[in-house]
């Protein structure tokens, strides 16, 4: 597998985190900083919290990737309704 670029900010290299997306040049990985979104921290904070490795352009870009993912995969991972 090579290296997958993602975004301006993302990318997924074998090498780095298992292949796992990390933001461009760490090795932060992209799912930790969603989880921090999620849990309602405020961007700064996670900005900080990374020691300004990751920027607030890089936050949108990760939120706006997985926004598409959903969207493009949501119906495969909703089962199907349950008639009664």
């Amino acid at each position: 597998m090579e290296t997958k670029t993602l975004g301006r900010y993302i990318i997924a290299d074998p090498a780095i985190c298992h292949g796992e997306p990390t933001f461009r040049g760490t090795r932060i990985m992209v799912a930790d900083v969603l989880e921090q979104v999620a849990s309602g921290m405020a961007w700064e904070a996670i900005i900080e919290e990374w020691r300004y490795a990751v920027t607030s352009d890089a936050i949108a870009e990760a939120v706006r990737l997985a926004r598409e993912a959903l969207v493009t995969y949501a119906p495969k991972l909703v089962p199907e309704p349950i008639t009664a």
